[in-house]
């Protein structure tokens, strides 16, 4: 599969079921570092005016809330979220579909909890439909290792691109120096600071 660039200008991020109750089955990162990576993405949709879609499942059960910092980061796409009531595969709920299409980009960076099932299925479906799809691995995580590797895998060999938040976020920015640049360096350092002081 050949290399191609995804710009702030041709891809949307997509945020799925960043929940306090499902990110707390997680045991494949610790739940402060995906957490972080995950609210680095919206900061990075924020500073670099990408179009976001939040989706969350069953709130009101043992999902739990998704993460309220994301309503502070992204007030707009968080009103806008797509609830969805136990529909697996996202992007076989037609408002999340429509929500990603009407972003009307083509590149699709996603990012979900968990990687072994709320994840991999709507970026393969993804992939199927004609999307660019990355997948920002380290913001999200599965129950268990294996569990994350073999999604990982998976996905890679079905055509998604796995990557790094960070990774992800310097594809974006592409360069460190414009005014964008240097707020987001700012937000990774910062990140990067915290996850060394807490190692």
């Amino acid at each position: 599969m050949s290399y191609e660039k995804f710009n702030a200008g041709d891809t949307a991020i997509v945020l799925i079921d960043h929940q306090l109750g499902t990110m707390s089955w997680v045991r494949s990162i610790p739940f402060d570092q995906m957490k972080r990576n995950a609210l680095l993405l919206a900061k990075a949709a924020k500073i670099l005016k990408m179009p976001v879609v939040l989706t969350s499942s069953m709130e009101e059960y043992m999902q739990g809330p998704l993460l309220s910092e994301l309503a502070d980061i992204l007030p707009e796409a968080f009103a806008a979220r797509v609830k969805r009531f136990g529909i697996v595969n996202s992007m076989e709920d037609p408002n999340f579909a429509a929500a990603v299409k009407a972003t009307g980009r083509k590149n699709l960076l996603i990012a979900g909890v968990t990687n072994d099932v709320c994840t991999i299925f709507p970026a393969l479906h993804a992939v199927k439909e004609g999307y660019n799809v990355q997948v920002a691995a380290d913001a999200g995580g599965s129950p268990t290792n294996i569990a994350d590797d073999v999604a990982l895998r998976r996905m890679a060999q079905s055509g998604v691109t796995v990557t790094t938040t960070v990774q992800a976020i310097a594809e974006l920015t592409g360069d460190w120096s414009t005014p964008e640049g240097g707020e987001l360096v700012q937000a990774v350092v910062g990140a990067i600071q915290e996850l060394l002081q807490s190692a």
